[in-house]
């Protein structure tokens, strides 16, 4: 019997015994940010065509997958703020409220259930910690910009662990410095600037942020490899650490890879597989854990909503994809648009030579990346028109803009490996569901979003007062 033959089966006997299980003492819940159906899908087709490897990604081998819709109270396309309390709490709400239904009566998050019920509580995010879907399982606010209310939030949560880039809170709308830190100190939340502070710390409650060299709206893109920034799936190791050291015998554990929304709304394929193959690491950790717990531990993976509108083919490569190519791409679009910025402040001019090379050496173009001469006459002319401070223009998104070259970069690009986008936004695409471990059969079915912590829950033993 082959070990990917063994494997399958244990996972399916497990799923089968269910109901011989008791509760679950060990409950991980990963959502990927903006993680729709072709995210996944991308990262799978990446992994079997290039990597060629012949096992699946974890989240695809689990037993148990299916799908959930995403719509908040206020749209069918949701924003993240919605879909996080959703996923948090089973309440639909408004688009920009967060721990609050459309009444803005506040509601409960399972991580509150959890920790009223005796088990240890860690919160793991790529981006900031006071972010949506991070603050969904701690906040209560009628918009998610208010970080300040949203930081004090989490420092009087009382949970073992909280891990993400940075604090937006650390200072009012005037720039002034805020009390927020004195807040933490106040709550016995310890906080550790990068692992190695973390690993310092003795128990207790700790929040783990950029280490102080990052000065970062996230962590970095693992397609960057900036040197010295953390990764979610050190990250998740640290909070298994810490909860174990905390003296943890029961918890709850969400983990977000909130940089595959980010890669999203850049439409940058490259980005977004590197960034859920990230995650899948990250998931790793969980899985391994359940290994060692099989009849203890459930894993659920989700996304909040789909980010892009990303899809698989286009007109350019008929039935086929190029997805090789995308070993080429050493910067994420956000990196080049930074670049191009930097281009500005130059004393020497910069010329299409020098961007030529460039591109060739970060992209692959005019080698291993097939560029045509009419692609790079279309370069050609954005560079120059970018250039220009006259002719300049940028387009804005929702965490960054872009020059009208970097965009033209990456069609071209897209054109090439097959990729497409039809947004630089949510869409009300489904989104993904994926589960193992005791009271995974649960979540077999079509979802909501709002289905999910209410199944969860259930799977620990745990249900609140009708």
């Amino acid at each position: 019997m082959t070990k990917k033959l063994l494997s399958l089966l244990t996972a399916l006997a497990a799923v089968m015994c269910v109901s011989a299980e008791g509760p679950a003492r060990y409950v991980f819940y990963f959502i990927g940010d903006g993680m729709g159906m072709a995210h996944s899908l991308a990262a799978q087709v990446y992994n079997r065509t290039v990597r060629n490897s012949d096992e699946p990604l974890l989240m695809l081998s689990f037993p148990v997958a299916s799908a959930s819709t995403t719509h908040s109270a206020s749209s069918p396309v949701t924003d993240s703020a919605a879909a996080g309390t959703a996923l948090s709490t089973g309440v639909k709400t408004r688009n920009a409220m967060l721990g609050m239904g459309p009444d803005t009566v506040p509601v409960i998050s399972i991580a509150r259930d959890f920790a009223d019920n005796g088990f240890g509580v860690a919160l793991v995010t790529s981006v900031a910690p006071d972010d949506a879907t991070p603050g969904a399982f701690y906040a209560h606010v009628p918009n998610r910009g208010m970080y300040y209310e949203i930081g004090r939030q989490m420092a009087e949560s009382g949970y073992d662990f909280v891990a993400g880039s940075h604090l937006r809170g650390l200072k009012d709308k005037k720039g002034n410095p805020t009390d927020l830190l004195d807040c933490f100190a106040a709550n016995d939340m310890a906080i550790a600037h990068g692992l190695d502070e973390l690993k310092a710390l003795p128990a207790g409650k700790a929040l783990l942020l950029n280490p102080r060299e990052i000065d970062y709206h996230q962590i970095h893109f693992t397609i960057d490899s900036v040197a010295g920034a953390m990764n979610l799936p050190d990250m998740t190791a640290a909070a298994l650490d810490r909860l174990a050291l905390n003296g943890r015998d029961r918890f709850f554990m969400m983990v977000e890879g909130g940089n595959i929304d980010y890669g999203g709304h850049a439409n940058d394929g490259g980005t977004i597989i590197k960034e859920v193959l990230n995650f899948n690491q990250a998931l790793r950790h969980a899985y391994d854990f359940y290994l060692a717990h099989p009849d203890e531990t459930l894993i659920v993976v989700s996304a909040d909503h789909e980010t892009g509108g990303m899809g698989l083919g286009n007109n350019s490569v008929g039935y086929d994809l190029h997805l090789g190519y995308i070993d080429h791409q050493k910067m994420s679009k956000d990196s080049l648009a930074e670049y191009c910025r930097s281009l500005k402040n130059r004393e020497t001019p910069y010329t299409w030579s020098d961007m030529k090379g460039f591109l060739a050496d970060r992209f692959g173009f005019w080698g291993p990346v097939p560029v045509t001469d009419e692609q790079t006459e279309r370069l050609r002319a954005e560079f120059e028109r970018s250039a220009n401070p006259e002719t300049s223009k940028e387009n804005k998104t929702l965490y960054n803009s872009f020059n009208t070259f970097t965009e033209e970069v990456f069609h071209v690009f897209d054109s090439l490996t097959g990729l497409g986008f039809t947004s630089n936004h949510h869409t009300g695409g489904l989104v993904p569901v994926y589960a193992i471990g005791v009271g995974a059969e649960q979540f077999a079915n079509m979802n909501d979003n709002t289905d999910l912590p209410v199944k969860i829950l259930k799977a620990a033993g745990l249900s609140r007062p009708e």
